[in-house]
């Protein structure tokens, strides 16, 4: 394996790993959650993170992942200098863009809780608004530290800000309903920005023992220092597409946390249960789905410094390969986890939440069982974005991605609000929209990097693999019976035999699995030495 892919299966090893961590306690940080606030509690939480979402998004999106591409292009050229300073003249414009951004939250928080629906969100915008901030400057660091293809960081102060919402936050939501609903939900949000804060003491320690090793590399004389003008104007160039395709997804998010909840009113659904069935669609269905999508933001971020690391040295072969390899992982990662959430979706969801009804644990089951179809989806967007960006073919991501969302809304306003349908309008809207944009996401990456379509190694021996585990799985829940123990055998039966069946047609190769083995082995030596 060469060195740019062990770069990218190790970077993504590291923040998979970890980001499933932090998924996954996520989600079982739902469950005391759940207990504590309600249905009604988390409906008037997740009515303020798609406005926080979309405020983040556009101030923090398309920056880092230009820091992270311009500094690993100048490193590829042994040039630190102007490395450094793209990073200072980044996190001077996102640590004003943060703050501005918190300014805003803050002053219009009334006006965004009348917009949202229920006026009792207010103290939620008001008290996640530092977060914007401390986010803003964070991410700086963490692109500054992707752009030395240095995952470990990033993936670390995620789970810092995962851990830290479970220590801090549930104890603000157990005080905060001593006064309300709509308080306990604003001590949720409260714990999210203590966690930011913690995180982000962590990155500025990480970047001040490691600015001293930085500052060592050697200077290529014939690299010429770049102008501020020139430094800024690339900077723009590349993150304002990015941004702007960032963008669109929490936007489309903001404008259904209104609409959802309206249009299931307008079908005749009451508010408070229109509240609720919101709740559990946004705060456990979407949160299970996320999970594995760890996997796909990790993928995307290994691929746009290491692909834009080869285009410096002008390695067309190497890009070919990267984005090959990252197409593959996509599709062997995203198959088997929408496959198996799928079937076993109603047993996730019993296992992990408590539900009032058997019927809101069905729908919700229903619910799930279609949303994670989205999952392969999201996976090799993610991917065809990140090798797209790497190629500096950023806008096309952006467009295709518009064309999605703006289908997505339409399907919403239109099935939500049909009694027939309702709810699963919702699903049904992802799936369309995150197709819309794969498609011709994938037909320009073949395109622009000239890869021949091997179509068998990048999907048809995933998906046989897949197909395996499904009928392993399907024999598996109809044998054992159902409680919370078996539900966690099946899941790992699943895993078993889709990493089996993946080995045997060639899915997973022994160079894909070369990082986990060498961690492993490095592991068992240090145990040895003690």
């Amino acid at each position: 394996m060469s060195n740019t892919q062990k770069s990218i299966v190790g970077g993504m090893t590291v923040l998979s790993i970890v980001g499933l961590i932090c998924k996954i306690v996520g989600a079982l940080y739902r469950i005391p959650l759940a207990w504590l606030i309600g249905d009604e509690g988390m409906g008037t939480y997740q009515l303020v993170f798609p406005t926080y979402n979309m405020l983040l998004t556009i101030s923090s999106a398309g920056l880092p992942v230009a820091i992270s591409r311009m500094v690993s292009f100048s490193l590829a050229k042994d040039d630190p200098r102007n490395a450094r300073r793209i990073f200072r003249m980044a996190l001077c414009m996102l640590a004003a863009l943060g703050f501005i951004s918190m300014l805003l939250m803050i002053v219009m928080s009334p006006s965004l809780a009348v917009r949202s629906g229920d006026v009792s969100t207010q103290p939620g915008f008001v008290a996640i608004a530092p977060a914007l901030l401390l986010v803003c400057i964070m991410s700086a660091l963490r692109g500054f530290m992707q752009g030395q293809q240095n995952m470990v960081p990033t993936a670390i102060s995620q789970l810092i800000e995962q851990v830290g919402k479970v220590f801090v936050a549930l104890p603000l939501a157990w005080w905060g309903m001593r006064v309300s609903v709509a308080y306990a939900a604003a001590g949720v949000l409260l714990g999210t920005s203590i966690a930011e804060g913690a995180a982000l003491i962590y990155m500025l320690h990480v970047y001040r023992k490691q600015k001293k090793q930085f500052d060592l590399r050697e200077q290529n004389a014939e690299e010429p220092p770049m102008g501020s003008k020139m430094l800024l104007q690339r900077l723009l160039s590349l993150s304002i597409p990015i941004t702007l395709g960032a963008c669109i997804v929490p936007i489309a998010g903001f404008i259904d946390s209104g609409l959802l909840l309206n249009r299931l009113v307008d079908a005749g659904i009451e508010r408070a249960a229109a509240l609720g069935l919101y709740g559990r669609y946004s705060g456990y269905v979407l949160t299970l789905i996320n999970v594995p999508t760890a996997l796909a933001t990790a993928i995307a971020m290994s691929l746009v410094p290491s692909i834009s690391g080869a285009m410096a040295k002008g390695d067309g072969h190497h890009i070919r390969r990267q984005s090959a390899l990252g197409l593959r992982l996509a599709f062997v990662v995203g198959l088997p986890c929408s496959v198996g959430m799928s079937m076993l979706s109603r047993q996730c969801l019993d296992l992990i939440y408590h539900f009032n009804t058997p019927e809101a644990l069905q729908t919700t089951a229903n619910l799930l069982s279609i949303s994670s179809m989205t999952i392969v989806l999201f996976t090799v967007v993610q991917a065809t974005s990140g090798i797209l960006q790497g190629l500096r073919k950023q806008r096309i991501p952006m467009y295709t991605l518009m064309v999605g969302v703006a289908v997505k809304v339409f399907l919403n306003y239109t099935l939500i609000g049909m009694p027939q349908i309702n709810i699963y309008g919702a699903p049904i809207a992802s799936l369309t929209c995150y197709t819309l944009s794969m498609l011709p996401n994938l037909y320009f990456v073949y395109k622009y990097t000239g890869m021949k379509p091997e179509w068998m190694n990048v999907f048809g021996k995933p998906a046989a693999a897949t197909l395996l585990m499904a009928a392993v799985l399907w024999c598996a829940v109809r044998i054992l019976p159902e409680s919370g123990l078996w539900t966690l055998i099946e899941i790992g039966i699943a895993v078993a035999a889709y990493a089996g069946a993946a080995v045997l047609v060639g899915a997973i190769t022994k160079e894909d699995l070369a990082p986990f083995l060498r961690r492993f082995g490095r592991g068992r030596a240090l145990k040895k030495g003690e």
